[in-house]
């Protein structure tokens, strides 16, 4: 062999040696790249950041207890268009369906068939299922579909409505089947938090079961959808992708557990979605199985939370509370001694911070319970308690009135024009005849007045606590206000379509 020869191979086996030996130490020493967490040295020091989880058994897992619904409505040709012709629901808005099917023109007395869809999931092996209340409202016939096409295990069976909760946007249903159902688990809504997974799974576009994976992207969110939703408000916010046929479908953490009910989108936004949290029907559920409807307590006041300028407004020492902005007569609160202005801290000693801790714990009692409430008036703590009655079902949005009065040209410091309030303002405005006072006819859009929400039309009854019974007595009032004070006025707003006016307090800081 010649002496060239005798080099190259030694070198190709000293190459094949350092190969196998590189592996071995890298293999040995962990040289190569893992795939497991990893340490990233951040500015706030190490955060160790875990590999990317795979969804597939959460999928493999979830989707068989995840069904389709499609509810059928017969309608009249003069029904087509909600609230008596005029604008839409406001499910519409927010969750608006493109495969809802509108009925064709006809003759006024003729009746169609409106179909329309949505997503629920089997909350137990005998047939309960959870939806949203909107997907089935109106609905003379509900079809559940469920199973796997694939394997040959999909059904179409009819479903039976057993409750409905319109306040919430829940509803359950039950379908009669022999065979045990596969169920869901449910999750902890109130454990979840920002930036957790969050997995949505649904019909959306009539893809059935179609995941899409994203993060709790916002809690404690209120839309404003209707009056009778818009107590209960409480949505989840994720940017998991929920499309038209989502609704009703399951929203789910990590472990595959359901935290939420999908229910609403922003119909022009991008990835914006609205879940409704499970804890909410976990605790509406019995009452729905076993009655068919949620019964709720009532104390008859309108609340807002307390802002700075109530804070400051009122002298309060710190930023928390439900502000009382109306108390219906004879309703359980003024029956108990709650007042307009009075700040609600504490309800059987449990405090209370916003008004979502007050709404939540009253509805949960039963009517007829007494509840103890620490309210927080003229600076001085106060305790009263009052009987709850049942919550009185909710109407629909009212339309703002139109005005025709000409408008008054002098504005004072505040940014707005007020009026004694005459036979023509009260017919232009819609003022009811028992509200006493002076009327907004004019608001500066850039002003203190503009800022705190004021209108035209609304009646100014009280000013600083002191009741205001004309013209020159309101203008007193402002003109004695130093720069920076706050000016609390009470406010009657009426609107077309409500049974009573709307009373709130608004807080105007002096210029």
């Amino acid at each position: 062999m010649s002496h060239v020869m005798k080099r190259n191979l030694s070198m190709l086996a000293i190459a094949i040696a350092c190969v196998a030996g590189g592996m071995v130490l890298t293999a040995d020493l962990g040289w190569t790249q893992r795939s497991s967490a990893q340490t990233i040295q951040t500015a706030g020091g190490p955060v160790n950041a875990v590999t990317i989880p795979s969804f597939a058994d959460v999928a493999e897992r979830v989707m068989p207890s995840v069904v389709s619904i499609t509810s059928t409505e017969v309608v009249k040709e003069d029904a087509q268009q909600p609230h008596g012709g005029q604008g839409v629901d406001p499910f519409d808005f927010f969750f608006p369906d493109p495969h809802k099917r509108r009925a064709p023109k006809g003759d006024d007395d003729d009746e169609h068939q409106q179909k329309s869809g949505g997503s629920g999931f089997i909350i137990s092996p005998d047939g309960y299922i959870l939806t949203n209340n909107h997907v089935i409202e109106g609905a003379t016939r509900v079809e559940v579909h469920y199973g796997n096409s694939d394997n040959g295990s999909d059904r179409r069976v009819p479903a039976k409505i057993i409750g409905r909760d319109p306040a919430t946007d829940i509803a359950l249903l039950k379908i009669d089947v022999k065979e045990q159902l596969p169920a869901v688990r449910l999750g902890d809504s109130d454990r979840i938090r920002i930036g957790d997974w969050a997995i949505a799974i649904g019909n959306p576009l009539q893809f059935e079961n179609t995941l899409t994976v994203g993060v709790i992207s916002g809690r404690g969110r209120a839309l404003g959808i209707n009056r009778t939703t818009q107590s209960f408000e409480n949505f989840i916010q994720t940017d998991a992708a929920i499309n038209f046929g989502n609704s009703g479908g399951p929203l789910l953490n990590i472990n595959g557990e359901v935290v939420g009910i999908n229910t609403a989108i922003r119909a022009y936004a991008q990835n914006i979605g609205f879940a409704t949290p499970i804890n909410i029907a976990k605790r509406i559920y019995p009452q729905l199985k076993e009655r068919g409807k949620v019964s709720r307590g009532y104390l008859g006041i309108n609340i807002t939370d307390v802002d700075s300028k109530k804070k400051d407004g009122l002298g309060l020492s710190e930023m928390k509370g439900a502000f009382v902005e109306f108390v219906v007569p004879g309703g359980p609160a003024e029956k108990g001694g709650i007042q307009p202005e009075d700040v609600i801290v504490q309800v059987d000693n449990k405090d209370v911070r916003k008004t979502r801790d007050l709404i939540d714990y009253v509805s949960d009692q039963p009517p007829g319970s007494s509840v103890r409430i620490t309210l927080i008036r003229n600076g001085q703590r106060k305790n009263v308690t009052a009987r709850t009655e049942e919550r009185p079902a909710t109407i629909g949005q009212a339309e703002e009135a139109t005005p025709t009065e000409p408008k008054a040209p002098v504005r004072n410091k505040l940014g707005i024009s007020v009026q004694e309030i005459t036979p023509a303002v009260r017919q232009a405005y819609g003022i009811d005849d028992s509200v006493r006072g002076v009327a907004i006819t004019d608001v500066k859009e850039v002003s203190p007045a503009g800022d705190a929400g004021l209108t035209e039309g609304d009646v100014i009854t009280q000013a600083n606590g002191q009741r205001v019974t004309g013209l020159d007595q309101f203008r007193g009032l402002v003109d004695s206000l130093k720069s920076g004070q706050y000016l609390r006025l009470y406010i009657s707003r009426s609107t077309r379509g409500a049974d009573r006016p709307a009373s709130f307090f608004a807080y105007v800081q002096v210029p």
